[in-house]
């Protein structure tokens, strides 16, 4: 039997292919979702295409057309998929957020992505409200789970034709964190959704037959351009839980029979910490994608716990497909993030951008097409854009070497982004949290290493000498101001900052202190 045939990339949409897959096999699974109550439901494509359905009339009903976006603010749940799909249709764009952001981080996101309408859910609402308020351009909230939804929902004019939507048009926002003190919002068009989930799924030769894992949330690209993706394209199906859990991942993919899951390092490890049980080894799990690194002692006792392969990635929002992957058959080198997929055009170059010699450290780039291979862009940036994306090369600003067999091996991160269970958590957002304290005169934050969670973020702070500053104190304010993950552990305050002879603060000495 083969494969369901595949969009041709750059060619088709997200609605297009959801549209293809529900008229051919409508009964089909595509969604299986473990609640908290530790009941499924169970989705069929043909009734996925209808909710979507509803949802673009209910979104073109509230003005959010073509262009147009909206926020979705939710964790794990079947109405972030009708959200999704739903935008898809209507051609409107999907800005959504972490639900552990605090309501200052929102009011960034839904003013600078000028979000019109903000749809959370009834645990979520408060934070959203309070952000909306410091956005006026969000005059709408929608409630998932609630009869008013489902009442506006059902009351939508029905719209008998859709906008003309081309695969070139935008599709989602993804706001991540790198080196500036805020986030920027990276621009997805269908063609790149569609493209990271064809290279995903010829990578792993998904069939029909397969079902994605997705425990990560979906608001991250791990979840939509590796899991949800790749499983639209070869028309599998996604067994979903609202939330990561180390003590029931192995029971949750027996449970919903899954074939196929995406993890990072900080997971695997605290997995691996959980006392061994009978799901270990009575799921049907066949390969688990990872990212970042983790020691050969933890990916054999993974392998041997689980018996199913671990396969390391590489991927960036702005990549939208992983351009690094280890292989599914053969030797696999787990300690590197893989080998390029085939059509991936990759350099590793020096300061002055001229290609090293294999085995030499260098700066990752990654060559595609905008908007159908990589990202379209950052919203309303185009100057970082241009710096980022310039002549159809993305710089990434990881350090990698090649080995002689061509697997490519990380050294070293971009400039103060630290890596925290899976979330990149940029310092000078911290620092401008921390230096807004009365007692603060400078600060300087990094990432030290974290057995479980990759890095922590700890705080060097130098103190204007006018206000006494405890570290509880410190880490109080900023938990007031910043999601959990951001929450600096430690602090230490210092005399000073060391600086280069520009005035540079030298943060890989901090590192090693």
């Amino acid at each position: 039997m083969q494969p369901p045939r595949q969009s041709t990339p750059g060619q088709d949409t997200v609605a297009g292919v959801l549209r293809r897959r529900a008229r051919s096999h409508p009964e089909r699974p595509f969604l299986s979702f473990l609640d908290e109550s530790n009941t499924v439901t169970s989705i069929s494509y043909g009734e996925m295409d209808r909710r979507a359905e509803r949802m673009a009339d209910l979104l073109a009903s509230r003005g959010i057309g073509p262009g147009k976006r909206f926020h979705v603010h939710l964790t794990n749940r079947p109405e972030f998929f009708d959200a999704w799909f739903g935008a898809a249709k209507a051609g409107a764009v999907m800005v959504p957020t972490n639900p552990l952001s605090t309501a200052d981080e929102l009011a960034y996101v839904l003013a600078h992505a000028e979000c019109r309408l903000s749809l959370t859910q009834p645990d979520l609402l408060t934070t959203a409200q309070v952000a909306a308020i410091s956005a006026p351009c969000c005059e709408q909230l929608l409630v998932a789970g609630t009869d008013s939804l489902a009442k506006a929902l059902a009351t939508a004019p029905v719209r008998t034709a859709r906008p003309a939507v081309g695969p070139s048009a935008p599709l989602g926002v993804l706001y991540t964190s790198g080196t500036t003190s805020r986030p920027k919002g990276v621009v997805v068009p269908h063609a790149a959704y569609l493209h990271s989930g064809e290279v995903v799924a010829r990578h792993l030769r998904l069939r029909p037959e397969d079902r994605q894992l997705i425990v990560l949330p979906l608001f991250h690209g791990n979840a939509q351009y590796y899991s949800a993706m790749s499983a639209l394209v070869s028309g599998a199906s996604i067994a979903l839980t609202p939330r990561f859990s180390a003590s029931r991942w192995s029971e949750q993919a027996a449970r919903l029979d899954a074939t196929v899951a995406s993890l990072f390092a900080a997971p695997i490890r605290m997995i691996l910490a959980q006392q061994p049980t009978a799901h270990d080894i009575a799921h049907r799990l066949r390969a688990v994608l990872f990212a970042q690194n983790v020691t050969d002692d933890q990916l054999h006792s993974f392998e041997r716990r689980f018996r199913a392969p671990l396969l390391q990635l590489y991927g960036m929002t702005e990549t939208v497909a992983p351009p690094l992957m280890n292989p599914l058959y053969g030797r696999r080198r787990n300690q590197s993030m893989g080998r390029p997929v085939p059509g991936a055009r990759l350099r590793v170059v020096d300061e002055r951008l001229r290609d090293v010699v294999r085995g030499e450290t260098g700066e990752l780039l990654v060559g595609g097409v905008p908007g159908r291979t990589l990202m379209a862009g950052y919203l309303g940036d185009p100057e970082a854009t241009a710096a980022a994306v310039g002549g159809g090369w993305l710089r990434t600003g990881d350090h990698v070497r090649v080995d002689a067999d061509g697997y490519v091996h990380f050294v070293d991160r971009g400039k103060d982004v630290i890596k925290r269970a899976g979330e990149n958590v940029s310092s000078s957002e911290i620092e401008r949290v921390v230096n807004a304290h009365p007692a603060v005169f400078e600060s300087a934050v990094v990432g030290v290493p974290d057995a479980i969670r990759d890095e922590t973020v700890k705080v060097f702070v130098v103190t204007n000498g006018q206000l006494p500053l405890s570290e509880r104190e410190l880490i109080e304010w900023c938990a007031a101001r910043l999601a959990p993950f951001k929450v600096p552990s430690c602090v230490e305050v210092v005399e000073g900052l060391p600086r280069t002879s520009v005035g540079k603060i030298r943060k890989h000495l901090l590192r090693g202190s």
